[in-house]
């Protein structure tokens, strides 16, 4: 059984046109940047960041699957997630999670919390023991 899809981004997303994701790393933490969608969430404004931190993350990865390639059924989880463009965290067993090959490995540990972003033109998952978000004002400093 596929395991279930939690989505966490309840009144925010990532622009779905230019996102621009990165990621850095930060000790144990991971964080994942992003520009943040203006157009559907008015509280944004052009420009403004998104920051995923992953606290405790023991792997990660940013890359294939793209929208099209999701809708295409090329995902593993295209015929389970709900949607894409969201964040989500999958609960329950995961027979796939191991099968793509560019995994970035942080720790040793694995814990058991798995989160995938959808953007426009790349995948983010990683392994983190909690995540937090912050908004970054166009221009604004970030706080580390």
């Amino acid at each position: 059984m596929p395991p279930s899809f939690h989505q966490l981004n309840q009144d925010w997303n990532a622009d779905p046109n230019a996102p621009v994701p990165r990621v850095e790393v930060d000790e144990q933490d991971i964080l994942l940047l992003f520009t943040l969608n203006s157009l559907q969430f008015k509280r944004f404004t052009s420009g403004d960041t998104g920051v995923i931190r992953f606290k405790g993350c023991s792997r990660y990865r940013l890359g294939e699957t793209n929208d099209e390639g999701w809708y295409l059924g090329q995902c593993r989880y295209s015929h389970f997630a709900p949607a894409w463009g969201e964040f989500y965290e999958l609960i329950g067993s995961d027979g796939v999670a191991d099968e793509p090959n560019d995994w970035v490995n942080l720790a040793a540990k694995s814990p058991e919390r798995h989160f995938l972003f959808y953007f426009r033109d790349d995948t983010f998952e990683c392994f983190a023991e909690d995540w937090l978000f912050e908004h970054i004002k166009a221009g604004g400093p970030r706080s580390r």
